[in-house]
């Protein structure tokens, strides 16, 4: 039976002292980048496993969290504008609180569900887990069995009710988004991104551009489907457009798929906003950092990594509190790619 890799056998064959590999694997400040990819390349390679100290075992405070974020093929977890947001809110939260965070990626197929399980989830030195984006069945709960650690889904969905949820309010900013472009005239709009069968939050997002329609007594839509995993719909938008000239004003399911949305234009010679309206969802960077920047809902991500921190550890100190769920509101936050129909 082979030896158990300890924190010295890390030390020698970094070349560093062990105090080093200790701050690191505990995620303490003081140590370059570099030596930190590097011992925990090392930890990997070796083979080691955190371990903690039984008495602590059943202990009630949040001491280290487990975060998994999903991740889709070709675009990290840092590349992606809106949970890049949220995984720097739970950072800050971690080190307001003392706690340490050990971090893994969660591949998704199509619909955001998981397609393998990484390691981090079988390590029994975490107090919690957030699980952020993914679509979560009864697989991990399975896969934990007795042993399941409180999970917090951040942006992230189940078909059970066995967890917590941190999640923004989709249904009613996409109804608000819909809604002021009715206010400013336009009463042919279409919504660009999403499937009948997508996601649960961008589908929230689809039904809220459609009771807005209806409740507005609108029954034209538009709507160009795809998934926005995989594209930004810039094609799909020029055949919308293409086939409905008569459309004012667009929705669209995020920022990016917005991008895709704005070079459609251009690519039909539709001034924007002169001649269409555009309106994104999320306000990550790039709506500040195109031309015209992009009117589009505001989500507090940094409150919703916040939030699931706080939500982690009131669920660890009392495990058998009501299940719970928090309810970001997005804002609507208007710049220069909409105006009023003309």
């Amino acid at each position: 039976m082979a030896s158990k890799v300890t924190i010295s056998d890390i030390a020698q064959a970094c070349g560093v002292s062990p105090t080093t590999v200790s701050l690191v694997l505990n995620n303490k400040p003081g140590i370059s980048d570099e030596t930190r990819a590097r011992v925990f390349e090392t930890a990997r390679q070796l083979g080691y496993l955190p371990t903690i100290d039984p008495a602590l075992k059943h202990r009630s405070r949040l001491t280290t969290v487990g975060v998994v974020v999903k991740t889709e093929p070709d675009l990290l977890p840092p590349a992606n504008p809106f949970y890049s947001q949220i995984i720097a809110g739970i950072d800050d939260a971690c080190r307001d609180m003392g706690i340490n965070l050990l971090f893994a990626m969660l591949p998704v197929d199509r619909h955001n569900h998981p397609k393998n399980v990484p390691p981090l989830l079988e390590n029994s030195s975490i107090d919690g887990l957030l699980l952020v984006g993914a679509f979560i069945d009864q697989t991990i709960f399975t896969l934990f069995g007795q042993q399941t650690p409180p999970i917090i889904l951040v942006d992230g969905y189940s078909d059970t009710e066995n967890y917590d949820m941190v999640v923004s309010d989709n249904f009613r900013a996409a109804y608000q988004a819909v809604e002021y472009l009715v206010h400013n005239g336009h009463r042919h709009i279409g919504l660009i991104g999403t499937e009948p069968d997508c996601y649960p939050s961008l589908n929230e997002r689809r039904n809220g551009y459609l009771r807005a329609l209806k409740e507005n007594d609108i029954n034209d839509q538009y709507i160009a489907n795809f998934n926005v995993n995989r594209s930004q719909g810039e094609a799909e938008t020029v055949q919308l457009l293409t086939e409905n000239p008569h459309i004012s004003a667009l929705f669209c399911a995020n920022d990016n798929v917005a991008l895709g949305a704005l070079r459609a234009a251009r690519q039909l010679n539709r001034r924007v906003p002169e001649d269409l309206s555009v309106i994104g969802y999320d306000d990550t960077y790039l709506a500040t950092s195109i031309t015209p920047t992009l009117t589009t809902m505001r989500v507090d991500t940094l409150a919703m990594g916040r939030a699931a921190v706080h939500m982690l550890a009131m669920r660890v100190g009392k495990p058998d509190a009501a299940r719970a769920t928090f309810i970001v509101h997005p804002e609507l936050v208007v710049r220069e790619s909409t105006a009023p129909f003309s």
